[in-house]
């Protein structure tokens, strides 16, 4: 079941495009990864998807003739670590949108919440401070708070900045059981090797002069079109069954 389509999209700011068109469905269970350098237009592209910006041309199509439910974990933690709040009640904030405006939570929503927790493996968090958590702690719970309003896309912007290997993997892996769901999960991330094993179909963007390029993970992860999307000599090997990707140092 397609979730979401984009034709022809533009996006930027004041009605200055600042990537080419795309052109992506995403269905359910999908794992997209939307990948580029720093500054190349992938926060602004999804933040379009979001509706948070207004396209600058093109379409946002919804075939289910209804908005999928989006869930989104940003790349920097936008909850306050002063307010002394509760990893669960961090989680809450998630069910608002489902709540509405002045009513009390549910029965529903707490077990919701609660759940969301246990499905990101940090149940024992909920009573703890969320500014006294690791940020890779941190960072299950947004991603809980994000579950908890049952969402049909989830949406990550660089979810594994700032963690170690093995946290990276656990993080990881965990989105990887959410598609197993049939939730969509789309990775944001300027580390395309970090990513690349993990999804099925990449968004490769690299700024307004670049076509963006769409399709399978094994049509674009190949040392031939990664450089010439980036202009520069990019390696890509395959070690014990993971992508390995760097940029070849030219020859003294």
């Amino acid at each position: 079941m397609t979730l979401l389509q984009l034709g022809r999209l533009e996006v930027g700011y004041h009605g200055e495009a600042v990537l080419p068109p795309v052109d992506v469905s995403i269905s359910r269970g999908d794992a997209v990864g939307i990948v580029g350098p720093n500054g190349s237009g992938k926060t602004t592209l999804v933040r379009t998807m979001l509706g948070l910006l207004k396209p600058v041309r093109g379409a946002i199509s919804f075939p289910g003739r209804r908005r999928p439910r989006f869930g989104y974990v940003p790349q920097r933690a936008s909850v306050d670590a002063g307010f002394p709040l509760t990893a669960f009640e961090v989680t809450m904030m998630g069910r608002y949108g489902l709540i509405g405006p002045l009513r009390r939570p549910r029965a529903i929503d707490l077990a919701k919440a609660r759940a969301a927790l246990g499905d990101v493996g940090a149940a024992d968090l909920g009573p703890r401070l969320f500014h006294a958590l690791s940020g890779g702690q941190r960072q299950r719970v947004l991603v809980a708070r994000a579950l908890a309003s049952e969402p049909e896309i989830l949406v990550l912007d660089e979810p594994t900045t700032g963690m170690d290997l093995p946290s990276e993997k656990a993080m990881l892996d965990l989105l990887r059981s959410f598609t197993a769901r049939g939730i969509a999960v789309i990775l944001v991330s300027h580390q395309l090797g970090a990513v690349a094993d993990y999804v099925e179909t990449l968004v490769v963007v690299a700024g307004r002069e670049h076509p963006v390029a769409v399709g399978p993970r094994a049509e674009l992860l190949t040392s031939e079109r990664l450089s010439t999307i980036y202009e520069r000599p990019i390696v890509v090997r395959s070690i014990d069954g993971h992508s390995v990707i760097f940029v070849e140092d030219p020859a003294p």
